[in-house]
């Protein structure tokens, strides 16, 4: 089961800091920018890469329409069950860990966003690169 509790520490610490950026708004590190379901964020890459396996174990444990090599990817809505069945999340946890899994490259969207309102509800698919 994937642990929100570890997911947001994971998240926190990856995020850039106001001190990493610089007074002209340039950060003073490199970062990875994440356009994410709602919100955009700016993490610091580093950090991020410290954290890949441990990212990569969580989305791991979605249902396996959600990888790319079996299902494809799959709607947003249905990343709140893991793949044993158990409800793991809130909306806000399955955008940190979307957001995270493309940092590291092994998440994305399956359609552009300006085309997201062809889903039920504008809802993204999302697919697990494994």
């Amino acid at each position: 089961m994937i642990d929100t509790k570890r997911l947001d520490e994971i998240f926190c610490d990856c995020l850039l800091t106001e001190k990493e950026n610089g007074e002209n708004g340039d950060p003073l590190v490199k970062v990875v920018k994440v356009e994410a379901i709602i919100n955009n964020f700016v993490f610091h890459s580093e950090r991020v890469k410290k954290y890949t396996d441990e990212i990569v174990s969580f989305l791991d444990e979605l249902p396996d329409k959600f990888k790319s090599s079996i299902g494809g990817g799959w709607s947003f809505v249905n990343a709140c069950m893991d793949k044993h069945g158990n409800q793991w999340g809130e909306h806000r946890n399955m955008e940190q860990l979307f957001a995270l899994g493309i940092a590291i490259g092994k998440a994305k969207f399956m359609i552009p966003r300006r085309m997201w309102s062809i889903f039920p509800g504008g809802v993204p698919y999302v697919a697990y690169m494994d």
